[in-house]
């Protein structure tokens, strides 16, 4: 097999050397004809190299360098992708699956000699990675022996062992969080004698507190105090601590980027600094005034913090976030979580599962280098990872399914959907059988409507449908507005520990004093969608007896309404692990329970009314209206005006409740709150997070309308933006070198130098290949690096790979359009394709390179002025 024909699978197997284990000396006879293509290119220890102080050269036999064409995994398909993590976290905690990582913490902790692809904050090009995935596969399979064909047969397997891996361990994952954050939750108020880490349920089965469960006031004594005021005091200070806690573990997680890309932040922090350097009169970014803005040109984010949704949804469309899917941002999510879901904050653990569960495929996908070293096939693993953490969460396969083709995944050919299946039973199957409920079910849990709903219901269903994403698209705009007035403040910004402590407090001080709000938020709002059964005990008094008891009870849930909506809100975005998707969806349940409350005082009101005809049976209370219908409608219905999502949310509420009787209600309302909410909020808090946090994230769902050319967004063509070979393929390194900071100065770390020869595009090379092939030199300054394919006169046998020859880096045919070409085209290229940047041509001579964030911005500002 030659050079030029070499697949990526051979080299799989055997990664590339280092540059420095690549110079092995040569022996070469010099031309006396000067500096040209046929000179050789290589260092004077073995390896004669060009300088531009060198005097003529000895007179010889002519004889080139033997340039070496082989096949590139990025650009020009070459064969392996090496992802060092020398001295990193997981490198030490997994010992051999983490021999190569495309996750790195850092550019800074990468050796001069390792290989990194994907730079901080790049894009993946997946049709490159598409490529280099053919190429190996033609290689696999071209071999017709017996270890051939168990090779093929058994990389063919790889996907679904990853699969089955990913859904027991994200099983087991949410098992310890379930049974660690229950008996820590019940600290607050006492412990059980028989066992410390035994929580109250288990405890006291029966229900009701037992002589088991004892109070903190038992051993507390203060003089002249109560034994309600002890325990309150008690329960405060726990709050605080536990989430204190929470927050310390969090902010271990914080990682600083060396980059010049500059982004607002990269956590749920509303609040963040826009860090737009100034545009130049053709779209260019100026180094000059970006410098002075940004001098220290850092990044500073929390991987642990939030729910990690959003950048678990940015990461799978392609983007690059190094240390957000690691071994340490799974071990401190993990640890943070249980803290600060028992801290009994207005926050939920369902959506940190989809991150934890995404950080466990990630590092999973290191056992085989078919997805280790190709970040396409990476993210088919991703996706069925977070659609796992979605199952585990509610216990709801067929939803997480859903979850991940609706919300997260970019990328959904048919085999990743029936991977993602498999995944999301392999893990609900994991979680049957360990029981963290001891219920034997997988569900949080398990509401069952005996009656049917009658006809006269749907208006019902349509107005809370209404008020449910009302209520979740003004959470956004609270949210928002919350940010950035409240988290403006310098202590607060600066401190986020002061936040949470400060969040705390408050939580800790006005939930106590109410019976709804001091509940775990699972267990309101199970308790807010259960219908009355007269042989069970009313335990939170959500149970009328007759028509006066009903206002008394819609008086105390009213209450709690406005008590959990303005928790929720200051609580969304701190630093500690916190999902949205319980805590809106109890928001939510109180409005609908309200609702069902009214409806059922109506109905047993007017009991004659021919509108519903037989539905008021008993004058005692008793009705065909279950109140807790309305709450688990409204509860979806809430979620998915915060969310956006919509069958997804359906089939959730159905697995919840394992009825069919009550589809039709709850996808009418699921319909109208998303059409509601979207006339009051176009965007979802994942899509405002994505905004504000300035992710290149093109939206694959919502096609804006073009009237435009590709004209509009391509900047006039630079000499400091182009690699000229006119004159000669042979250019300076130090020119490449000032070129190369040019780009990283204007944020385009990921983007590419077009090289020209007589204004005619002949390829381009990429800025992460050209910083590796300039680190690679072992004396820069004063080299000649070729640029261009030239004919070799060398016939030695000699292999070696010559540092100088930049022509395996070029990507030769890369996507061109013309300037004209429509603007819808453009989107197709770019989200079809998944394309980092296009090349535009005028009349078949080069016009410029567009770059995929430059799309992305101006769809945002045409977004942004059609609002206005």
């Amino acid at each position: 097999m030659t050079a030029a024909n070499q697949t990526p699978d051979s080299a799989e197997s055997s990664p590339p050397s280092s540059p420095t284990q690549q110079r092995a000396p040569i022996s070469r006879s010099h031309s006396g004809l000067g500096h040209d293509e046929r000179t050789p290119l290589l260092k004077s220890a073995g390896r004669s190299r060009i300088r531009l102080q060198s005097a003529a050269l000895e007179s010889g036999t002519a004889r080139g360098p033997r340039l070496l064409r082989h096949a590139s995994h990025n650009g020009s398909l070459r064969s392996a992708r090496n992802h060092s993590r020398a001295g990193s976290w997981g490198h030490r905690l997994v010992g051999a699956l983490t021999h190569n990582n495309s996750m790195v913490e850092s550019k800074a902790s990468i050796q001069s000699e390792d290989r990194v692809w994907y730079d901080q904050f790049t894009s993946t090009d997946w049709v490159r990675d598409s490529i280099a995935d053919a190429h190996r596969m033609k290689a696999l399979r071209s071999r017709t022996d017996v270890r051939g064909r168990l090779l093929a047969a058994f990389d063919g397997a790889q996907g679904w062992i990853l699969s089955a891996l990913v859904g027991c361990i994200t099983a087991c994952v949410a098992y310890m969080v379930d049974v660690s954050e229950a008996p820590v939750f019940d600290w607050k108020e006492g412990y059980c004698h028989d066992g410390f880490l035994i929580s109250e349920r288990h405890c006291c089965p029966g229900g009701d507190r037992c002589d088991a469960w004892k109070s903190w006031s038992n051993y507390v004594k203060l003089p002249h105090v109560s034994e309600t005021v002890v325990e309150f005091i008690i329960f405060v200070i726990l709050v605080v601590a536990l989430a204190s806690a929470a927050c310390l573990l969090t902010l271990t997680s914080k990682t600083v980027v060396p980059s010049t890309y500059h982004i607002g932040t990269l956590d749920e922090n509303l609040a963040a600094v826009s860090t737009h350097a100034e545009l130049q009169d053709d779209g260019a970014t100026s180094p000059k005034s970006q410098v002075e803005k940004e001098p220290a040109g850092s990044m500073v984010y929390y991987s642990a913090a939030g729910s990690g949704v959003a950048e678990v949804r940015v990461i799978l469309s392609g983007f690059v976030l190094h240390g957000f899917l690691g071994v340490k941002t799974l071990v401190v999510k993990t640890a943070a979580l249980i803290l600060s879901v028992a801290s009994g904050l207005s926050l939920g653990k369902e959506g940190p599962f989809v991150h934890i569960a995404t950080c466990i495929g990630n590092i999973a996908c290191r056992m085989f280098d078919k997805y280790d070293r190709n970040d396409g096939k990476r993210r088919e693993v991703l996706s069925a990872a977070a659609a796992a953490g979605v199952a585990v969460a509610f216990g709801a396969p067929l939803g997480g399914v859903l979850f991940s083709l609706e919300e997260v995944a970019y990328f959904f050919p048919a085999k990743t959907l029936f991977r993602t299946f498999f995944c999301c039973i392999t893990a609900a199957l994991s979680l049957k059988f360990l029981n963290p409920y001891g219920t034997n079910k997988v569900v949080i849990f398990e509401v069952r409507y005996l009656t049917d709903w009658d006809f006269f219901e749907l208006v019902g269903f349509v107005v809370v449908g209404m008020v449910g994403g009302a209520v979740g698209a003004l959470f956004i705009k609270a949210s928002r507005a919350w940010a950035k007035s409240f988290r403006k403040i310098t202590i607060v910004k600066q401190k986020p520990l002061v936040e949470v402590m400060l969040v705390a407090l408050i939580t800790g001080l006005i939930s106590f004093w109410n019976p709804f709000t001091k509940l775990p938020v699972a267990k309101l709002l199970f308790n807010l969608s259960s219908p009355c059964d007269i042989n069970k005990e009313d335990e939170m008094g959500l149970c009328p007896k007759d028509l006066d008891d009903i206002f008394p009870i819609i008086r105390s849930l009213a209450v709690a309404f406005f008590i959990k909506a303005f928790l929720t809100v200051i609580t969304f975005g701190i630093k500690v692990p916190a999902g949205i998707y319980v805590p809106s969806m109890v928001v939510g349940g109180l409005v609908g329970r309200i609702f069902g409350h009214l409806l059922q005082w109506t109905v047993l009101r007017f009991p004659t009314n021919p509108v519903w005809g037989n539905c008021a049976a008993h004058a005692d209370g008793t009705s065909c209206i279950t109140p807790g219908v309305y709450a688990l409608v409204a509860a979806g219905s809430t979620m998915c005006g915060v969310t956006r999502l919509s069958i997804t949310l359906a089939v959730i509420l159905f697995e919840l409740t394992g009825s069919l009787d009550y589809i039709l209600p709850f996808s009418l309302a699921v319909l109208v709150a998303k059409w509601t909410a979207d006339w009051i909020e176009p965007l979802s808090i994942y899509d405002l997070l994505t905004n504000l946090n300035s992710y290149p994230f093109l939206n694959n769902k919502h096609k804006p309308m073009f009237t435009s050319t590709l004209a509009e967004i391509v900047p006039r063509v630079r000499r400091e933006r182009v690699i000229d070979i006119s004159s000669s393929p042979l250019v300076p390194a130090s020119s490449l070198r000032n070129k190369l900071e040019i780009l990283h100065k204007a944020g385009e770390v990921d983007g590419g130098l077009a090289i020209v020869r007589d204004e005619v595009l002949v390829g381009l090379i990429p800025a992460p290949e050209l910083e590796f092939a300039l680190d690679g030199l072992p004396d820069e300054p004063g080299t000649l690096c070729l640029m261009v394919k030239v004919t070799s006169f060398d016939d030695s046998d000699d292999e070696g790979d010559d540092p100088t020859d930049f022509t395996k880096h070029i990507d030769p045919s890369p996507l061109t359009l013309d300037i004209h070409a429509p603007m819808d085209l453009v989107y197709e290229c770019y989200v079809k394709l998944g394309l980092r940047y296009i090349c535009v041509t005028r009349e078949g001579r080069f016009a410029g390179v567009t770059h995929k964030k430059t799309f992305v911005k101006y769809i945002r500002e045409m977004e942004e002025k059609d609002e206005h």
